[in-house]
């Protein structure tokens, strides 16, 4: 079987792979969204030594308890709910609260003991003094934006202020926000870049392998692969430090439980656009040994290409079209950064499949001139 028809086989199978695990992919976004248009803010923490932070683009609230005395979150319908302090993170397992917001959505099935007005039933879920929830009084749950918005969806608006009440020993406390609509970027430029620099790079696969020219484009390939692997690893690190992680500790067991597939596939990016590189320098001649190391990095840069472009790329394509995204920094950064991922990926994929096509149609030649 030839490189070319491997390498189809693999970019094949690939596909599949992804197809097969969109559904709990896809899940997972719904809960922690790619992107929202819809700004989540905290004006007030209640006290001074409470810390309450917007993560995962708006769709949870942290608070942390720096305190000395537990702190209750209350529930939709006045009951407690959380309750965080220097003896860990409890939630009340009679509270409605603890199964509405264990999804974006709301849609949690209540069970038979959730009752708000029951005496409370604690139960510890964490020993640290931080608790994270979705609260649908902070967010948009509607499938349509509001009127202001439908009327002028140019300008930013200001949903709506919204309070979520606390109690401590000494009182009720309140943490206090605001929601706003924020118009979304121009998806149609960041497409059209993305695709002129992908066709871009995909024309170095016309050089011939063997001459000059061929050779310095496999070590430009390789060079990219690096940066949008770089560039992959970014947005997975963007994304974990805005689900909340903090530390070197925090940060390696995001990477390792959320953004696992992008982090990989930006390593694995790195590695083969060293590949490359190398072969591309130390294939300085015509000969069979020289054509194989070619057609071998060919092959690492096809495949690291289409796993770069769907796992890191496709991903986290709804930044183009969206204002809010979960990173720490502006949205525009991560939008240069998957064009990018996708630049690199796509263009190195359609580079080498050249490159492998022009490679196997040169051995069938050679073959033939033989016999």
């Amino acid at each position: 079987m030839t490189l070319l028809a491997r390498a189809g086989l693999l970019l094949a199978a690939t596909v599949t792979a992804i197809l097969a695990t969109a559904a709990p992919a896809l899940a997972h976004g719904a809960d922690a969204p790619n992107g929202t248009d819809y700004r989540v803010t905290v004006t007030d923490a209640g006290r001074p030594d409470l810390r309450v932070r917007i993560i995962e683009a708006g769709a949870r609230l942290e608070l942390t308890n720096t305190g000395d005395t537990p702190v209750e979150v209350i529930g939709y319908s006045g009951e407690p709910y959380l309750r965080i302090g220097p003896d860990g993170v409890h939630e009340n397992s009679r509270s409605p609260a603890t199964y509405l917001n264990r999804t974006i959505a709301g849609d949690t099935a209540l069970p038979a003991e959730a009752d708000p007005a029951a005496e409370p039933r604690w139960r510890r879920v964490d020993g640290g003094t931080t608790a994270r929830w979705h609260d649908q009084r902070a967010l948009w749950r509607e499938t349509t934006p509001p009127a202001q918005v439908r009327a002028a969806p140019e300008r930013e608006h200001r949903v709506r202020d919204w309070v979520i009440p606390l109690r401590d020993a000494d009182g009720p406390l309140e943490i206090r926000g605001a929601l706003d609509w924020v118009p979304p970027p121009d998806a149609y430029t960041w497409w059209v870049v993305t695709v002129v620099g992908a066709l871009a790079v995909g024309a170095l696969g016309v050089l011939p392998a063997t001459s000059g020219p061929g050779r310095r484009a496999l070590v430009a390939l390789g060079g990219l692969l690096v940066v949008g692997g770089a560039a992959a690893i970014a947005l997975a690190l963007g994304r974990t430090l805005d689900a909340g992680a903090e530390g070197l500790g925090g940060v390696l067991a995001g990477l390792l439980t959320g953004p696992v597939w992008t982090l990989l596939t930006g390593l694995g990016a790195i590695a083969a656009g060293a590949r490359a590189m190398t072969g591309g320098h130390t294939s300085t001649d015509g000969g069979g040994a020289a054509s194989a190391s070619r057609s071998h990095a060919d092959f690492l840069v096809a495949l690291a290409g289409v796993c770069l472009a769907l796992f890191a790329g496709v991903t986290n394509i709804a930044g183009f079209a969206r204002a809010v995204l979960p990173v720490p920094w502006p949205p525009t950064i991560a939008r240069v950064l998957v064009v990018l991922v996708l630049v690199a990926g796509a263009g190195a994929l359609a580079a080498a499949l050249l490159r492998l096509h022009a490679a196997a149609r040169h051995a069938a030649g050679a073959t033939a001139a033989t016999r």
